[in-house]
């Protein structure tokens, strides 16, 4: 009574793993293999109802069904699918001539009952307990042996065939492939072993080759997807495109990416793109980067050898319906652009460069013109000249102990650009009348209201010369320093009687080198102060005349300037 709870389990079985195999992969339409799940359900049904039956008519009915679906043709269908999944085309005549002489040897299941061909004789006994089947078998049923022995051995030749010489097929597949024939190679054996007692091991052969080839089916569905994909982008025939699963393995390119990647043509079915050494830099590379971000998925790719050419690379997902299963590669012909890109990019530097350097010329120029005004300025005056050199080096030495102080940040163009405008603070004297400005002594009360004249003069000069240039913050710069260097802290400076921090801070840098060197140069109506005095008098103004926030940077900078103005001619 067992054996029909072990007969009618193992059909619930497999008609449950068949309607897996239908609801979860309808899309994978494979005849052979959808073939083979329809049949099994059927075949297994049979041997329930044959041995829940206790009259021989009805079970040779029943035997006839299980032969024509799994004794005779589910082996030629096995063998199909293998082909197919391995990627070998046969002939016709290897194809339909084990189906022609299956059909042969299911003629003579069919005379049970009539002639002792396949069947001798087919009686039921009671253990007891139970009712078993006794079979004689006729000289057909061995050839029936020997036919399904020869398909194994097709099995197991197709898979170690392609195992050996198909690079393009998943090692994966091919080793799930083993399980079936050793499945049924088992069941053989079996048979010996339980022969009389009324359990049948192939029926649970065949439920344990259906949850394998569910498996099967389940990987395929990747390189369906892959195929798929690929077939169509075949069509294009510059368009390269490699696919890989979500772990990283490889499931499939087509020709154009392996022109591009010859790498691609040693690499297996399954195998990690990280671990192929040749890919570790391409592909394996773009996936690792657009896994750590999805917006980084465009990549520029250059083939070695004189005939270089560059592809543009992009990396997406691969959908399995909305289920994301791998990622696609696709490499694009994008030479010409690429190099018309380049040409443009270099054309453009090389542009650059030259209006650089014209306009390096130019500035040159109008800075020459301007310190050659400053030094015509320079030699007008009743000084001994060299007066905006020594001013301009004084103002350096400043900025030089400002920036080392640190207390009062100084920006680089700032700097910069007050170290280049010290020599115009005093360009406005070139509207000022020689008889005044080299006069050898000192002003009348009306003489220096118009020398004072000289800074807001100086401010219009240097705006008028600087209005066509670009940089702002210098023209700023070079006019506070031409209309200011003469206000005082107190406020009783000029020309604006500005006081305090209303004085732009480039003036009151000014300020303290212009009256340093006035001091320690020599003059038509005095002499040289030494060092010593001029330090009195310029540490005595700090806070009256000179900006107090600048002493310190001043005492800190007076050796420098003392062992410049000892070089110099004063």
């Amino acid at each position: 009574m067992y054996q029909i709870y072990y007969y009618a389990g193992l059909f619930g079985l497999s008609f449950l793993l068949t309607l897996v195999f239908i609801m979860r992969w309808q899309k994978l339409f494979q005849v052979h293999m959808t073939a083979i799940f329809l049949l099994i359900p059927i075949t297994n049904l049979g041997y329930w109802l044959m041995y829940e039956s206790h009259d021989p008519g009805s079970a040779m009915a029943l035997i006839k069904i299980i032969y024509i679906c799994g004794g005779c043709f589910l082996p030629w269908l096995i063998t199909m699918c293998e082909l197919q999944l391995c990627r070998i085309r046969g002939g016709r005549l290897l194809r339909m001539g084990p189906l022609i002489f299956g059909a042969a040897v299911y003629m003579t299941v069919l005379s049970v009952g009539h002639a002792p061909l396949f069947y001798k004789s087919l009686a039921f006994v009671h253990t007891g307990t139970s009712w078993v089947q006794q079979k004689i078998y006729g000289p057909f049923h061995t050839l029936h042996y020997i036919f399904v022995a020869l398909y194994l051995a097709a099995d197991l030749g197709i898979i170690v065939y392609s195992y050996i010489r198909r690079r393009q097929v998943s090692r994966r597949i091919l080793l799930l492939l083993v399980i079936p024939v050793l499945f049924s190679v088992a069941s053989y054996f079996a048979n010996r072993f339980l022969m009389g007692t009324g359990y049948e091991p192939l029926p649970l052969s065949y439920v344990l080759a259906q949850g394998v080839y569910l498996l099967i089916a389940r990987r395929m569905a990747y390189y369906s997807v892959s195929e798929m994909v690929i077939a169509s982008m075949v069509q294009s025939g510059d368009t390269g495109f490699i696919t890989v699963d979500s772990a990283g393995c490889y499931l499939g390119s087509n020709e154009t990416a392996k022109k591009i990647l010859p790498e691609l043509c040693h690499l297996f079915v399954d195998q990690p793109i990280g671990k192929a050494g040749g890919l570790k830099e391409t592909v394996n590379a773009w996936l690792n980067e657009f896994r750590q971000d999805p917006g980084s998925d465009r990549f520029l790719y250059s083939s070695a050898g004189a005939d270089e050419k560059i592809y543009t690379v992009t990396v997406g997902y691969l959908f399995d319906g909305k289920r994301m299963c791998g990622y696609q590669v696709l490499l694009q012909d994008d030479t010409q652009n690429q190099k018309y890109i380049r040409l443009l990019d270099q054309y453009n530097t090389d542009l650059q460069a030259e209006v650089a350097q014209k306009t390096e010329r130019i500035v040159t120029m109008h800075d020459q013109l301007v310190l050659g005004m400053a030094a015509m300025v320079d030699s007008r005056d009743n000084s001994t000249g060299g007066h905006i050199k020594r001013t301009s080096e004084g103002v350096r030495i400043l900025v030089e102990a400002i920036r080392e102080g640190g207390t009062l940040p100084l920006s680089d163009a700032f700097c910069r650009n007050l170290i280049k405008a010290a020599p115009m603070h005093d360009l406005g004297k070139i509207a000022v009348d020689d008889a005044i400005l080299r006069k050898p002594g000192r002003f009348t009360p009306e003489e220096f209201e118009k020398m004072k004249s000289h800074a807001s003069k100086g401010a219009d000069i240097v705006r008028e010369i600087l209005k066509d240039t670009d940089d702002e913050d210098f023209c700023r710069i070079a006019e506070n320093v031409a209309h200011y260097h003469h206000e005082r802290m107190d406020g009783s400076g000029y020309p604006e009687g500005l006081c305090g921090s209303a004085i732009p801070l480039e003036a009151r840098i000014m300020a303290v080198a212009d009256v340093y060197d006035a001091l320690v140069s020599r003059r038509v109506y005095k002499d040289a102060f030494s060092f010593e005095e001029a330090d009195r008098i310029i540490l005595e103004g700090m806070g009256s005349q000179f900006d107090p926030a600048l002493e310190p940077y001043y005492r800190q900078s007076r050796q420098r300037l003392e062992n410049y103005y000892a070089r110099q001619d004063r």
